[in-house]
């Protein structure tokens, strides 16, 4: 009975080191291997990605001008430097439309030559040498076809997919900030800050948006800047309610009280302690503030309150396809662009949410529960 015991400590005790390597590992760390052993929200993300970074090479693969012109024995970079067309034997000193005929037979004469990108439309392109009427079906020359004014319609949806995830991102992180920052100070503070905050976010948030947004459009020019200040001037609404809830929990509780009693300030606990610990419905919430703003932006667009012409916008090509019903690539074009970017999102939104979820702590290993 005596020899017994020894070995079943020698087994627990040899059982133990299995365990180091996953409790040696950062939260963070944990977070991502949850999150990535949820595939559909991971390819989501890593596809996502790539688009995005697609879109900002997006001069170098859908451009009207070369990468490289070498002309008479010297070499010219139209991508990023306008020449005028006198410098290529044209006639006039403009702006050299590398699309006309005239100038690309001169390029490609006597030894010289031009490397253009993959699809020669920029976003604002006209082909002035159609031989189609407007819009036309997709070709060899115009992939998905081109709009009612002759533009490009891939080219637009590249760029229009760049303007619309930059500002989304810009509207996230201005949301972020001012909802973290207001759902902060009503949640640690509590009493009468919070009982003011609320009044004061209640009477905003009762403000109709859309009709601020018509009266500002019709007394200034539509912007992409005025609309980032009129979007997120509502958008940190519904996080500043998950981050005061949030601080509501934390503050009362043990490490939060003995951090006062080590004598640190209030901005210490809350940067410190109770920011750290509340930050799981921020994360959570960026995916889905990300597709809110694309949807807004092109909701806005779609109405014309949006960027102004001739700037490429999902909504703008959205409203084409409506007035062109004719024309069916402009609208499954712009639709399948929307509804790809939005399922995306929201499959990261969904995994996140659950690789931040306490209950499934060990689903990224070996698949416990």
């Amino acid at each position: 009975m005596s020899s017994s015991t020894p070995a079943s400590n020698s087994t627990a005790w040899t059982a133990k080191p299995a365990l180091a390597p996953v409790a040696s590992i950062s939260p963070w760390r944990r977070t991502w291997l949850r999150f990535k052993s949820q595939r559909l929200g991971y390819w989501s993300l890593l596809i996502f990605v790539a688009l995005f970074v697609i879109s900002v090479l997006g001069e170098a693969l859908c451009n009207d001008k070369p990468l490289v012109v070498r002309y008479q024995g010297h070499y010219y970079f139209p991508i990023v430097k306008t020449y005028p067309e006198t410098q290529f034997g044209g006639d006039f000193p403009a702006k050299t439309n590398y699309l006309d005929p005239y100038i690309r037979s001169r390029i490609q004469s006597n030894g010289n030559f031009a490397i253009y990108p993959p699809n020669h439309n920029y976003y604002d392109t006209i082909d002035y040498f159609a031989e189609r009427p407007f819009p036309a079906r997709p070709s060899s020359s115009n992939w998905l076809g081109t709009d009612q004014f002759g533009r490009d319609v891939l080219s637009r949806l590249l760029y229009g997919f760049r303007v619309s995830v930059l500002m989304a991102l810009a509207l996230t992180i201005s949301g972020v900030f001012f909802g973290v920052l207001t759902g902060a100070l009503q949640g640690f503070y509590g009493g009468r800050t919070d009982l003011i905050g609320q009044r004061l976010i209640e009477i905003w948030s009762s403000m109709p948006d859309l009709y601020l947004l018509i009266i500002f459009a019709s007394i200034f020019e539509p912007t992409l800047w005025l609309l980032f200040i009129l979007l997120s001037m509502f958008g940190w609404l519904v996080l500043s309610d998950y981050v005061r809830a949030e601080f509501l929990r934390n503050r009362s509780l043990d490490y939060v009280k003995a951090a006062r009693t080590m004598g640190l300030s209030n901005w210490q606990i809350i940067w410190r302690h109770v920011l750290p610990n509340s930050l799981t419905p921020v994360i959570t919430f960026l995916p889905f503030r990300m597709s809110a703003a694309i949807l807004s932006l092109t909701s806005l667009d779609f109405l014309g309150l949006g960027v102004p012409p001739p700037t490429p916008s999902l909504g703008e090509l959205l409203q084409e396809g409506k007035n062109n019903l004719d024309a069916w690539w402009i609208s499954v074009s712009a639709f399948a662009a929307l509804v790809v970017t939005l399922l995306l999102l929201t499959f990261m939104g969904d995994a996140l949410r659950n690789a931040l979820d306490t209950r499934n702590r060990g689903s990224a290993f070996g698949g416990a529960k």
